[in-house]
């Protein structure tokens, strides 16, 4: 991917985006209690280690060189360290590979490089 490319927004077999709150496991607790998720391009990490830098829920793995988030689902009191790891990632050019995701509308919530709330990810 080159700077002048656009992000693709991933679209389900029926043509539709691609639902985040849909993504991964089955074992997600309640919108209620926990209505924020990330959505992590692990494939995609280049290792920076900034989201741990911002975020106490993201672990660095110096045998691997990957990050990985503590948990995938959030609520109110640990968003705004998730925005800021997620709006730090150096990867895909500056775009990230961090996503948080209101599971309530299935906006993007960072880093949301369109503006539109899509869900950003380039699998």
């Amino acid at each position: 991917m080159t700077d002048d490319e656009p992000i693709k927004h991933d679209e389900g077999e029926d043509g539709d985006p691609i639902r985040p709150s849909e993504i991964g496991g089955t074992d997600a607790p309640p919108i209620e209690a926990k209505p924020y998720k990330i959505v992590f391009e692990a494939n995609l990490c280049i290792g920076a280690g900034k989201c741990a830098a911002h975020s106490p829920h993201w672990d660095l793995d110096l045998d691997t060189g990957l990050a990985r988030p503590s948990t995938y689902y959030i609520d109110e009191s640990d968003l705004a360290h998730h925005v800021d790891a997620a709006e730090s990632c150096p990867a895909k050019n500056g775009r990230g590979v961090i996503h948080v995701v209101d599971r309530r509308t299935d906006e993007e919530v960072a880093p949301d490089p369109e503006g539109d709330g899509r869900l950003s990810v380039e699998w």
